[in-house]
């Protein structure tokens, strides 16, 4: 096939390494001169995976023109603030185009909707619109480490055949029905993952961080059900994988923001020493908006938002969530496991 990237970031780079890898002609849509540059120069993003050799046959553009001509497949690998905007002006270019995969894990804070139904309210009727998620670093997909993910989309035959086009040994492609529940996941687990950064940053222990992950994932799968994901899907690659490697592994750029913020730093030093986007960070604020609305309780969650956006102290955050009254432990979520 020939696919276009929109992104020239690690996880875009990364998977177009894996898919030029398995044969097909791939092009990287990138917004930076110098990353156009470096890529077609050198084989390398030395901005975003640096030392990472990448197949000669990959050509980053600038032009959306010229890299979205003749392709079958386009994935979108943007951050989620930017994918309005991004599509309203590739429309014309990314309409022509029958396949779509999102791997964009967050929330557009506006409009309150994930990438996936952005893409198919903007796209033409009959594009097929898909989304890529489970525990991925970008630097070990890259180097060709072991993964695995999954790939949601509605329609089953069209899910398997772009399974198979992408899937590598190294890189284990299982299918979901379930594209709301694999982006809701996606999105929630970078806030879970900020706490648990704090967590460690406040040296807490394991003990607290593991409590802290576990009832994380109750609230994803809280909020999850009442948007409309199956529970299923909060249990696997998408849910409790990605959550586990988010909130345990130093590449986690969330985990690192909230490491900083337990360790007494400022969010805005984080954020401008991080050089990338850390979507727990946005998506913490639209996912408060949310529960409001629909009046779930996610007291994790409201933690992050009250530390990230009010300023306050992450000990008096710890200490309100200990003090919650005792309860049963399932308590909120029996309606959907039932």
């Amino acid at each position: 096939m020939k696919i276009v990237v929109i992104g020239g970031g690690s996880w875009g780079t990364a998977l177009a390494k894996v898919l030029a890898e398995k044969g097909h002609r791939v092009s990287i849509l990138v917004r930076r001169k110098e990353v156009e540059e470096a890529i077609n120069r050198a084989n390398e993003n030395p901005f975003y995976l640096p030392g990472i050799k990448l197949p000669e046959g990959i050509k980053a553009g600038l032009n959306p023109e010229e890299a979205f001509s003749g392709v079958e497949l386009a994935f979108w690998v943007i951050p989620s603030f930017a994918l309005k905007d991004t599509l309203l002006r590739l429309k014309p270019f990314a309409e022509k185009v029958p396949f779509h995969i999102s791997g964009i894990k967050g929330i557009d804070f506006d409009s309150e909707k994930t990438p996936y139904f952005i893409l198919k309210e903007n796209l033409p009727g009959d594009a097929k619109v898909l989304v890529l998620g489970g525990p991925s670093f970008a630097k070990e997909v890259a180097k060709g480490l072991p993964t695995a993910v999954v790939l949601a989309g509605k329609e089953e035959e069209v899910t398997k055949e772009l399974q198979q086009a992408i899937a590598m040994p190294y890189f284990r492609v299982y299918r979901s029905r379930d594209p709301v529940g694999v982006e809701i996941a996606g999105a929630l687990k970078n806030v879970i993952a900020i706490a648990s950064g704090i967590s460690d940053g406040l040296e807490l222990g394991l003990n607290a961080r593991a409590a802290l992950i576990t009832r994380g994932l109750v609230e994803i799968v809280k909020l999850g059900t009442r948007l409309g994901g199956e529970i299923t899907t909060f249990y696997g690659l998408a849910g409790v994988g990605d959550l586990l490697l988010t909130c345990t592994g130093a590449l986690s750029r969330n985990y690192r923001v909230g490491y900083a913020i337990g360790k007494g730093k400022q969010l805005n030093e984080i954020l401008q020493e991080l050089h990338q986007v850390a979507e727990g960070v946005k998506t913490s604020a639209v996912v408060q908006n949310i529960a409001r609305r629909l009046e779930v309780e996610l007291p994790i969650c409201e933690a992050v938002y009250e530390v990230l956006y009010q300023g306050e102290n992450p000990k008096k955050c710890l200490e309100k969530l200990l003090s919650r009254a005792l309860k049963s432990e399932f308590e909120g979520i029996s309606q959907f496991t039932s």
